[in-house]
Formats: structure tokens, sequence, C-alpha cells
């Protein structure tokens, strides 16, 4: 039998984890570890728990979703984690990315996906809701972005070629319209982009989208 998978639900509000504990103890390989009601032990608490996966609402009280990430960024995640937000508020979005979290749902829809997200973020894949992806997007798209001046730095992984084209993926030109750009050939974009994803260890654009928030490659 497969080893379980563990989870700790971090909520204000009890009937919320309590709904999420019926819903995922149907699923045979989940264990419900552990919960929290508010933001103040949950480091202590999923270490305690041996969690694989936090679920972790944004808008816990005492110490809320973003300190509870940065907590984890200064010791060293000890679970991959998992946001809840009852809104999809771009600047959330970004600063939850930027710490770390791997998956982001709106809780409108997280019965619907919280076990695809709870599977995915545990094989080392990122996972958002539509409602999220959407807003990811469209925060380059309405805001009329342009390159940083961070692009072209050197960035010990990457090649100054790879910077311009991670950054205009993630500004959804086309592979052509970045053949354009750069003046190079539509198979050159399209080598660099395979480059890019095996250099990042990345497999999509989400991921890609991630890298250039961290890095500051656009500025919004």
């Amino acid at each position: 039998m497969a080893d379980k998978i563990k989870i700790h639900l971090a909520d204000d509000h009890q009937v919320l984890i309590d709904g999420l504990t019926n819903l995922l103890q149907t699923v045979p390989n989940f264990e419900i570890v552990g919960s929290s009601l508010n933001g103040i032990a949950i480091y202590d608490d999923v270490i305690q728990d041996q969690a694989d996966i936090l679920v972790l609402d944004i808008s816990m009280p005492q110490k809320d979703g973003i300190e509870v990430l940065k907590e984890f960024s200064q010791k060293g995640f000890p679970c991959k984690v998992i946001i809840l937000s009852s809104y999809d508020d771009l600047k959330i979005i970004k600063e939850v990315m930027k710490l770390g979290a791997k998956g982001n749902l709106t809780k409108k829809c997280a019965g619907e996906n919280i076990i695809e997200a709870i599977d995915a973020v545990y094989q080392d894949q990122e996972y958002y809701s539509d409602a999220v992806r959407e807003k990811i997007f469209s925060m380059f798209s309405q805001n009329n972005p342009k390159l940083s001046n961070n692009v072209y730095t050197e960035n010990p992984i990457l090649s100054p070629r790879e910077m311009e084209i991670i950054t205009l993926i993630c500004l959804e030109y086309s592979g052509k319209e970045i053949s354009e750009q750069l003046f190079i050939s539509i198979n050159t974009v399209e080598t660099h982009r395979k480059n890019i994803m095996k250099k990042l260890n990345i497999k999509n654009t989400i991921g890609l989208v991630k890298y250039a928030l961290k890095n500051n490659l656009i500025n919004p």
C-alpha cells in the first residue's frame, strides 16, 4: 500500500475545516493529521504532525497566512503549502508565489479542486485554480508591463537571451511574436524554451511566471 499523504488544515472557521476533513477523508490515501484555527503555532504543529501538505487560509487570526509563509521561508519549509483565499487579490497572489506556496485556490472552488491540488502539489507540481490563473496573467496584460532592468543583469542559471525569452513568454507573447521581437527564428525560440524549462526544472508557463516574479524580471 502506498504511503498516505498527511494533511494539516489551517483556517479560522471550524465549519470549513470540518467540511474539508469530511471531503478529504473520502480519499483512501489522504490522512488528516491536524488542524489549526490561528497561525501562531502552525510551524511547530506541522512538524509535530509530520504533515506533507499544509492547506492554509490566507486570513488567519493572530498570524496570517503571509506571516506563516514568511516564517516557513526563514526557517525552512517543513511541508508543501496550498493557499486558500476568499478573494483573488493580485498583490496577495504575487506575494504568496514569491514566498514559496505551491498552490493557490479560491475558497469558492476549494471543494472542486482541493483533491486534485493536493495530489499535484504532493508530486512536486504547482497548482492554481482557474480564477487564480486568470488573475496571474491579467496582472501582466491589464497593466501593460515592461521588461525590468533585472532582465539584463547577470544570472547564474540563464543566459541573457534566455532571460529575455522567459520574460516575453510570461507576457504571453507567442513563439512567432518572440521571434519577431528578438530577430531570431521560431525554431530558436522553441529551443531556448525547452532549455529554460530543463534548467529551471519547470513544467509549465505558470512555473515560468513564478520564476519571473521571484526574480523581478517584470515591472507590472
